[in-house]
C-alpha cells in the first residue's frame, strides 16, 4: 500500500518544509543534529528502499527541540503540491509541530536574504520558534526544497524558497595552524593573485616626537627627557627583534568586477554543533573562514540579487570552493557551510 498522504488542512495549521521526493529521511537526521543538541527520532523514518511497499506505519517524527518536532514524510502530488504554491519538484512535505512565539514587526528596510521579514510581516519569530524556522530556511536551502510559513489568524501563506547557491561562504575546522607564508602558498593553489593581508604597517612616532614636550612632561629637563627616550627605543628594539607571534592574520584576492575573495585565519573556542563531540576540537579549533563579498555588499541581503550579482557569485563560488579544498588537503578536519553544516570536500 502506498504510503499515508498529505492532507492539505494540515498545512493551515503548520509550517511546512517541502523536499524532493527522493530526500532521504537521513538527510534530515543529520541536519537536526547538526544544529540542535538534543535532536533525534522519536519515532523512526521508515528507510526509503521500503517506503510505499509496506501498510503505512506510523509518521516518523524528528525531535528537534525540547518543545519543536518535525513529523513526516508526507507524500504530496504536483496538483496537491501546486495548490499550496510549493514549487514543481516537490514531492513529500514535513510538517513542524512549535510554539508560536512572535517578537517585533521587522524594520522597514532591514536586509532579509531568507525572506523571514516577508513571511512574518507582524512579528518576527523568537525563542524556539525562531530556531527551528530559520533552520527549516537552512535546510530547504541545503536540500534544494522550500518552507511554507502558515498565516497567522487566517492570514496568508508565505512561501520560501532559499537559493542554495546563494550559500557561498565556507569555514575549514582544524587543529593544525598555518604561518601565514605557508597558508598562503596553498591559497595561491587556487587562486594565484591572492595577497596576504597583515594590517596596516606601523610607520614610526609622529613627526616631532622627542623634540616638542608633550602635556604634563614640561618640567623635564633634557637629560630626563632624553632617558625616557632612550628606555623606549631600547623596548622598542627588543620588541622588533622578538619573533611576531600571530594569532589572526587574513588574505584578499581581487577578482576584478566579481568582488573580493577573502580568508580569514583565527581561533574559535565557541564551534558549531555539528562539530560537538570532535576529539580534536574539544579546546577549540583554527578556522579558516573563506567568503566572497561582492562590489554591492547590500546585494548580499537579497532575497533576490540583481542578475549582476548572481553572475559574479556564479564565478566566485567556484574559486571559494577551490580555496577551501586546498586548505582542508592541507590542514584536514571539517568543512562547514554557511548554515553551519557539514560539507563533503568530495563535493566541493
Amino acid at each position: 500500500m502506498a504510503a499515508r498522504p498529505f492532507d492539505p488542512a494540515l498545512a493551515e495549521q503548520h509550517h511546512l518544509l517541502a523536499l524532493a521526493g527522493d530526500v532521504p529521511a537521513e538527510e534530515l537526521d543529520v541536519l537536526a543534529t547538526s544544529r540542535f543538541s538534543a535532536a533525534g527520532w522519536e519515532v523512526p523514518a521508515e528507510p526509503a528502499a521500503r517506503r510505499g511497499r509496506s501498510k503505512a506505519g506510523p509518521i516518523a517524527v524528528l525531535r528537534l527541540s525540547r518543545l519543536s518536532s518535525l513529523r513526516g514524510p508526507y507524500p504530496i502530488d504536483r496538483a496537491a503540491a501546486a495548490a499550496l504554491g510549493l514549487p514543481g519538484p516537490t514531492g513529500q512535505v514535513w510538517l513542524l509541530h512549535a510554539p508560536v512565539e512572535r517578537g517585533e514587526a521587522p524594520w522597514p528596510g532591514a536586509a532579509d536574504r531568507d525572506g523571514l521579514g516577508r513571511a512574518f510581516p507582524d512579528g518576527l519569530p523568537i525563542r524556539d520558534e525562531e530556531r527551528v524556522v530559520t533552520w527549516l530556511v537552512a535546510a530547504a536551502r541545503r536540500l534544494a526544497g522550500a518552507v511554507r510559513v502558515t498565516g497567522v489568524g487566517g492570514g496568508p501563506a508565505t512561501v520560501l524558497v532559499p537559493d542554495p547557491a546563494a550559500a557561498v561562504d565556507l569555514t575549514v575546522w582544524s587543529d593544525i595552524w598555518l604561518d601565514p607564508e605557508a597558508a598562503l602558498s596553498v591559497v595561491r593553489q587556487a587562486v594565484p593573485r591572492a595577497r596576504l593581508d597583515l594590517g596596516t604597517p606601523w610607520d614610526g612616532p609622529p613627526a616631532g616626537t622627542g623634540v616638542r614636550p608633550v602635556p604634563g612632561a614640561e618640567d623635564l629637563d633634557a637629560r630626563e627627557r632624553a632617558a625616557l627616550h632612550q628606555a623606549a627605543d631600547d623596548r622598542d628594539l627588543e620588541a622588533l627583534t622578538q619573533q611576531e607571534v600571530r594569532s589572526a592574520y587574513g588574505m584578499l584576492a581581487d577578482l576584478d568586477l566579481d568582488g573580493v575573495l577573502a580568508v580569514e585565519v583565527g581561533g574559535e573556542t565557541r564551534l558549531p554543533q555539528a562539530l560537538a563531540g570532535v576529539p580534536w576540537a574539544s579546546g577549540g579549533a583554527v578556522t579558516y573562514r573563506v567568503s566572497w563579498a561582492p562590489d554591492e555588499l547590500a546585494d548580499l541581503g537579497m532575497e533576490r540579487p540583481p542578475i549582476e550579482h548572481r553572475i559574479a557569485r556564479g564565478r566566485a563560488a567556484p574559486l571559494v570552493n577551490a580555496v577551501a579544498r586546498a586548505l582542508h588537503a592541507a590542514v584536514a578536519g571539517e568543512i562547514t557551510d554557511m548554515m553551519g553544516f557539514i560539507v563533503d570536500p568530495a563535493d566541493l
